[in-house]
C-alpha cells in the first residue's frame, strides 16, 4: 500500500540518513562532565536542524545542567489542537569501548537480517527516535498541502535524560505557560518487532537505596575471631537473599499497598503480543532460565509489575590470593522499579523498617535512600488520543488499528514529571526494538523502523487535529 505520506518519506530517507550521520557524531554524554561542551553542541546542532525544518520558533533552553532544545510550529487554525513532542538528546556513555564492534561515535551502516542497520551510540536512545520527526513533519505538510501543521507541535528535547533529569522537573515548573498543551508525544520508546506495530502504555518508576552493614570496629584476623562474631557480609548475604520470598515477591513492608492491578482487559491486551521466550532468553535477555514474581508473564513481571534488583554488594577483601579477615563493613545497592500509583517517596521508610527487621544482633545498618526517584506514568487508553495514535501506527504498517497491539515498556523516565506539570495525557510513540542494545556496546536502530516512525508521525498530526480535546 502507499499514501503521500509515505511517498515523500521514501523519497527523502536520505536527509534522514544524512541528519542522523552529524547528529551522532557528536558524543553528548550528559554523565560525563568532560562531555558538557559536546551536550552542548549536540542542542546548538537540533536546533539549527529544526529552523532548517521549518520550525519558526527555536530556542536553546539552559538549566543548571545540560541545555534543552525547545520548538514550536503553530497551526493556522485557531483553537487547533497542540501536541509537545517530548525526547533527549544526551546518550549513554561508551564503556566498555572494547566490546564495540564499530566505534561508537562513527555512525555505521551494517546490513542485518531485518534490513539496514545503523550503528552507534544514540542510535536509537533517543537520536533516532527525535530525528524521524524532522522527516514526519515534513511529509505532513507535503501530503496535506498545508504550510503549517494541523495541530500545533511544540518539542521539548533535554539534555540529562541520562543523567536521572535532574532539572527537569524545575525546567517544566518554569516555563509550563510556554508548554502548556493538549497531548504530550513521548519519542524515547519502541515496539515489540519489526513486523509487530505496537504502541508502549505505560513506563515504570524508579527509586535507589544503598545499605552498609556495620560490624566490628576493624577487619578482624578470621582465624582468632571468625564464628564468634558478627560478619557483616554473612549478614548482608542474609539479608539480600530476603528481598524476596519463595513466590517472587518483595518483602519490603507496605511495597504492593498502592499498586494498581492489571485489569482483564489490559492483561488480554498484553497477552497478544507475540513472544517467544527461549529466543529472548537466547538473545537480548543472554540469560539461562526466567525468574520473578509467581503469577505473572515475563512480560508482564519487566513491564506491569514493580520489582527490586540488587545492583551491587562488596566488602572484606577482594584481592590476588586470600587475606583471612571479618570484615569491618558491607555495602550494596538496590534498584526498585515502581508501577502505577507507587509514590517513590514511599521506599525510603519501606527499606529502612525492612532493613531495621532483618539485622542480626551486633550488626549496625545505615540506610540511604535518595530523595527524588522517578515516578510511574501510564496512558489512558480509552482516550480519543490513544485512538488517534492507534490509527497513525496502523496506516505506518498497513493494518487496522484493532492491530496495533499494547505493550509496556519496564524502563523509567521523566514523562509522569510531563503529565503532572502539564496535566496532558501521554501518548508513546517510538521506533526502537528490544534487539537495539539500548545502553549497551553496538547500539543500532533498524532504519526501516524510522522511517515507519517518520510516517506515523506524519499521520498522527492530521488525526490528531480531528479529536475533541477539552478547552484549556
Amino acid at each position: 500500500m502507499s499514501s503521500p505520506e509515505r511517498d515523500f518519506v521514501t523519497a527523502h530517507t536520505d536527509d534522514l540518513h544524512a541528519d542522523l550521520d552529524a547528529w551522532l557524531r557528536i558524543p553528548s554524554i550528559s554523565a560525563d562532565p568532560a562531555h558538557a561542551p559536546d551536550v552542548a553542541a549536540s542542542a546548538e546542532w537540533l536546533a539549527a536542524a529544526l529552523r532548517r525544518t521549518g520550525f519558526p520558533t527555536v530556542e536553546i533552553w539552559p538549566t543548571p545542567g545540560a541545555p534543552a532544545v525547545y520548538a514550536e510550529w503553530p497551526a493556522e487554525e485557531p483553537g487547533a489542537p497542540v501536541a509537545l513532542v517530548y525526547g533527549h538528546h544526551d546518550v549513554q556513555p561508551v564503556d566498555p569501548l572494547e566490546l564495540w564492534e564499530h566505534p561508537p561515535f562513527e555512525p555505521t551502516r551494517v546490513e542485518g537480517p531485518d534490513g539496514p542497520e545503523l550503528h552507534a551510540r544514540g542510535a536509537i536512545d533517543d537520536k533516532g527516535n527525535v530525528a524521524f520527526h524532522l522527516l514526519g513533519i515534513r511529509a505532513h505538510l507535503a501530503a496535506t498541502g498545508r504550510t503549517s501543521p494541523a495541530v500545533t507541535v511544540k518539542l521539548l528535547v533535554e539534555g540529562e535524560e541520562e543523567s536521572g533529569s535532574p532539572h527537569f522537573a524545575a525546567l517544566l515548573q518554569a516555563r509550563a505557560e510556554r508548554l502548556r498543551c493538549d497531548v504530550v508525544v513521548v519519542s524515547d520508546t519502541g515496539m515489540a518487532a519489526p513486523d509487530v506495530p505496537s504502541v508502549v502504555t505505560a513506563m515504570r518508576g524508579l527509586a535507589d537505596a544503598e545499605i552498609t552493614l556495620r560490624g566490628p570496629a576493624v577487619d578482624l584476623h578470621s582465624g582468632s575471631f571468625g564464628g564468634a562474631v558478627p560478619n557483616p557480609l554473612h549478614a548482608m548475604a542474609t539479608l539480600l537473599a530476603g528481598l524476596h520470598d519463595a513466590e517472587g515477591r518483595v518483602t519490603l513492608p507496605g511495597f504492593y499497598d498502592r499498586v494498581r492491578p492489571l485489569s482483564d482487559r489490559e492483561r488480554e491486551l498484553m497477552g497478544r503480543v507475540p513472544f517467544d521466550e527461549a529466543a529472548w532468553l537466547a538473545g537480548p535477555a543472554a540469560s539461562r532460565a526466567t525468574a520473578g514474581e509467581a503469577g505473572f508473564s515475563t512480560l508482564e513481571r519487566v513491564g506491569a509489575r514493580p520489582t527490586a534488583e540488587v545492583n551491587g554488594m562488596w566488602g572484606g577483601y577482594t584481592g590476588p590470593g586470600h587475606k583471612t579477615i571479618v570484615p569491618a563493613e558491607a555495602h550494596a545497592k538496590i534498584t526498585f522499579r515502581l508501577v502505577a500509583d507507587q509514590v517513590p517517596a514511599d521506599l525510603g521508610d519501606q527499606v529502612r523498617a525492612w532493613v531495621a527487621a532483618n539485622t542480626p544482633d551486633g550488626i549496625e545498618a545505615d540506610v540511604h535512600v535518595p530523595a527524588g526517584g522517578v515516578a510511574p506514568c501510564a496512558s489512558d487508553i480509552d482516550h480519543p488520543a490513544m485512538t488517534a495514535l492507534l490509527s497513525s501506527v496502523a496506516q505506518a504498517f498497513d493494518t487496522d488499528a484493532d492491530q496495533v497491539l499494547i505493550t509496556r515498556e519496564g524502563g523509567s523516565g521523566p514523562e509522569a514529571d510531563l503529565a503532572g506539570v502539564l496535566g496532558a495525557p501521554l501518548l508513546f510513540l517510538g521506533a526502537g526494538l528490544p534487539t537495539d542494545r539500548i545502553h549497551s556496546p553496538n547500539e543500532r536502530v533498524l532504519l526501516p523502523m524510522l522511517y515507519r516512525g517518520a510516517e506515523a508521525a506524519a499521520h498522527l498530526w492530521r488525526e490528531l487535529a480531528r479529536v475533541p480535546f477539552a478547552a484549556r
